[in-house]
């Protein structure tokens, strides 16, 4: 069950529903958020989706199916544009199975005066999905069917496809409520007892967002297996199978919007806890209109990112981290000379409160001449407004829909120059205080979805652009070490991997494994298991073959279905409180960190300095770090003694070792006496073609592999896999992976020479089985990445830059092959640069 994988067709079937409720306080929530988890734990891949502008709810989606949450509403973005939204959400980062909406307030509550429009039932009949209703019968039970009847046939457009009961107070009345249901032909599948345990907390604006709840992972985690027990989950899968075919092309932002210029300026985007409000929309429509978003944490990170030339501060909960805020001088001393520089800077609803000289007392940022208070009074409301100036965000005349969401108040209400008109009142700041001549900060309460409106995103863009060239000159990355935020703000695929951007008929130069197909007497070992697989997988004897091969203890070894599952091994048994991954690497440890609700930061390296790493680099608080030796895709080889210098108490660091073996005589490896502190990952799937059997192992400190041991499932290392690990890791098959290395070197010499005669620098020294080359300096006028998509054209699948943190479209990673295949690449290369 996969949604078709050709997102620009305009028929489209793939599973889908919609969770309803009668009101709001019935469980939507909780029992959405539970049920995106419960099918994710079963294997499938889910999107999450929630009907209106509310951000909160998405959060928890994010946790739950490991994808970013996101927004369905007619009001901010036009009726047209759901359908759309909802394709793209489901094919991004790669296609869903199943698609989760929950829905707003009551099935039919909208626009007042509207007739139901940006109902959940409005969503629901744009996007042709099935209804579930969620019914909290705590204080009724035969009622409930008689709502339930009424729902089924208030609009004959909208059909009830199944009724989930919550907080049944006892069996006697969850029976009593569940016949009568049924009773009006409607299916009830599940019953959720009453158990305040897995309800979601609230806060003054509605629930508390999920990037503020420590044990939040674990709060999703227990509703999903609340979900699994006590609600039927392949009649869910069946509804929405049910679902008909829906006429529709998936939104691109890249058909919104286009880069101005050919670099690749970053965008500081505000994320952390005081800050969790953004809709995943607006990175993507940046990165399509050339920007580099990087996310900081304005409680904790001292200065913007490297390189920015643009500033957006999202929405949040600023008043109640306003201590944090204020307490973070050279973060808001930085801010506001950046911003006074003119730089480029859009401000909704939080990051309006930021930039004001204080909020409730406590001192903010400056840059605007007004001071924010908390008030007894919820604005939550949508807003048309109109533009009456050229400006930061929109032309003179520009009318467009947003929403208001908070309980403060500024005054003054609006600058000299309004950020907007409201029937004819001026509300929020367009500034220039810089004095350039014009305006540079937008800054008002107002929410907007850019997707709804992508010409806002293309004016910040350009003027981020044009700021950019009154700076040092960009690159496709910044060019200084700097941290970022966590997801859910992530704006790389962080799924994506090379296999991804092979096809059929195109020579692979993305994937880096060495053979096509184990050597054949690999291949006699692996099969000669089968008639083993009978018994269940014993790790004893390849867990004594690493320790001998490595001269450590067995206690210091686990056996590990490839470098993936000791990643998520990892993520599941340490509790770091400050994990970093230093970037650009192998997307997979954040991957595996997010997943498992952790909240890791950035360290991304700079291209001028050829992504060389220094220790002065690396924040003191970071207590778990993550680093590729040699990287992955930069090839760099980082020495032995800088590793260990980052070695400190209570500092866990991981090394991937993943392509060690391809460095003839492994002289930087961290398997050595000492394992304090230190777990290395090490993968067979490389050398020796095993990628489809998923053969490695993890060699560390024994109480760092007790606790990975731990979580690893039983059996999860199969019988071939490990006979696999035993024979690669024979004196004779060393000694031939010794010589593989050799050979490895000589063709990469060859290839950085033939990539240099046509104008290509790699990243240097590179030291692993491929190399990195930025294109930029051979596509002239082109789009950023049209040196990849051109090889694609004659034949040669390499694997794409934009996907690293760090790097952008031009940057290409070429696995190192045999001098002839070295030699057709180039003859390609050499006819597009000279079109």
């Amino acid at each position: 069950m996969v949604i078709d994988p050709t997102p620009s067709s305009s028929a489209r079937t793939f599973p889908r529903l919609v969770i309803a409720a009668p009101g709001s306080g019935h469980g939507k929530t909780t029992v959405a958020t539970g049920l995106m988890g419960a099918l994710t734990a079963t294997g499938l891949k889910v999107a999450g989706f929630k009907v209106g502008p509310d951000y909160i709810d998405p959060g928890y989606h994010t946790l739950a199916t490991g994808r970013l949450g996101r927004n369905l509403d007619p009001y901010l973005c036009g009726e047209e544009q759901i359908a759309p939204l909802l394709l793209h959400g489901a094919h991004t980062p790669e296609p869903a199975d199943i698609a989760v909406i929950e829905g707003v307030m009551g099935l039919f509550d909208g626009q007042i005066g509207g007739k139901g429009f940006a109902s959940t039932a409005h969503v629901a009949s744009l996007v042709r999905a099935p209804v579930i209703m969620v019914v909290d019968i705590s204080h009724t039970s035969r009622t409930a069917a008689a709502i339930m009847h009424g729902l089924n046939t208030f609009d004959p457009e909208v059909r009830l496809s199944g009724v989930i009961i919550n907080k049944a107070g006892s069996e006697r009345h969850a029976r009593e409520t569940v016949e009568s249901i049924q009773g009006t032909g409607l299916e009830v599948l599940g019953v959720l007892p009453r158990d305040a345990g897995i309800e979601i907390p609230s806060r003054h604006l509605g629930l508390v967002p999920a990037a503020e709840r420590e044990e939040a992972a674990d709060a999703v985690a227990q509703l999903a297996r609340r979900i699994s027990d006590h609600v039927s989950l392949s009649s869910i899968i069946s509804i929405a199978q049910s679902a008909p075919t829906l006429e529709a092309k998936a939104w691109s932002p890249a058909d919104q919007v286009k880069p101005p210029s050919e670099a690749r300026p970053v965008v500081a985007i505000a994320a952390g806890r005081a800050f969790t409000f953004r809709y995943p929309e607006t990175d993507e429509l940046l990165r399509a209109a050339g920007c580099e978003p990087v996310v900081f944490d304005p409680t904790s990170d001292e200065r913007l990112p490297a390189g920015a030339a643009g500033l957006y501060l999202g929405g949040g909960f600023p008043e109640v981290h306003a201590a944090d805020l204020a307490a973070n001088d050279a973060l808001r001393y930085d801010i506001r000379a950046a911003v006074e520089a003119g730089m480029p800077t859009v401000a909704e609803c939080a990051g309006l409160l930021y930039l004001c000289q204080s909020v409730d007392g406590q001192q903010m940022v400056g840059a605007i001449d007004a001071d924010a208070v908390m008030t007894r009074r919820l604005t939550l409301r949508y807003r048309s407004v109109i533009a009456d100036h050229d400006q930061l965000a929109a032309r003179a005349g520009v009318s467009v829909t947003g929403h208001e969401f908070h309980r403060t108040a500024v005054e003054p209400g609006h600058g000299a120059a309004a950020a907007w008109f409201v029937d004819g009142e001026p509300t929020g700041f367009s500034t220039d205080p810089g004095g350039i001549g014009r305006q540079t900060v937008h800054a008002s309460y107002l929410h907007l979805h850019w997707a709804g409106y992508p010409d806002l995103a293309q004016r910040f863009a350009n003027a981020v652009h044009d700021h950019a060239k009154t700076m040092r000159p960009m690159r496709a990355a910044p060019v200084e070490a700097h941290q970022l935020a966590p997801h859910p703000a992530t704006v790389h695929d962080l799924q994506h991997h090379g296999d991804r951007d092979v096809a059929e008929g195109l020579v692979d130069l993305a994937v880096n494994v060495r053979l096509s197909a184990p050597p054949d007497w690999l291949s006699a070992i692996i099969n000669d298991t089968t008639q083993d697989l009978a018994a269940y997988p014993n790790t004893a004897a390849a867990s004594k073959a690493i320790a001998e091969a490595h001269a450590v203890t067995v206690d210091q070894v686990l056996p590990t279905a490839g470098g993936a599952e000791a990643f998520t091994l990892l993520a599941r048994a340490l509790r770091p409180d400050s994990p970093l991954i230093i970037h650009p690497q192998f997307t997979e440890p954040e991957a595996a960190l997010i997943a498992a609700g952790h909240r890791p930061e950035r360290l991304i390296l700079s291209p001028a300095n050829n992504f060389q790493l220094r220790a002065d680099q690396l924040p003191r608080q970071a207590d778990l770090i993550i680093i590729g030796n040699p990287t992955n895709p930069t090839s760099v080889l980082h020495p032995a003694a800088l590793l260990n210098s980052l070695r400190r108490p209570g500092r866990v660091i991981v090394v991937d070792e993943a392509f060690m073996d391809a460095v003839p005589g492994e002289p930087e490896t961290m398997i050595r006496d000492d394992l304090t502190g230190l777990l290395v990952l090490r993968s067979l799937t490389k050398t020796w073609g095993l990628a489809g059997l998923r053969a490695g192992y993890v060699i560390g400190e024994p109480k760092l592999i007790a606790a990975l041991r731990e979580q690893q499932p039983p059996w999860s290392v199969s019988t071939p896999a490990l006979a696999a690990i035993i024979a690669c890791l024979t004196p004779d098959a060393r000694s031939l992976a010794v010589a593989a290395a050799d050979e490895i070197a000589s063709r990469r010499a060859y290839l950085v020479e033939q990539l240099a005669s046509v104008g290509l620098q790699v990243a240097y020294p590179p030291e692993a089985p491929f190399v990195l080359v930025d294109t930029g300096a051979v596509r002239r006028d082109r789009e950023p990445g049209w040196i990849r998509l051109a090889l694609r054209d004659h034949g040669f699948a390499v694997r794409r830059g934009e996907t690293f943190p760090g790097l952008g479209p031009d940057w290409i990673r070429i696995a190192v092959r045999e001098p002839e295949t070295t030699d057709q690449l180039v003859a390609a290369l050499r006819r597009l640069v000279r079109l």
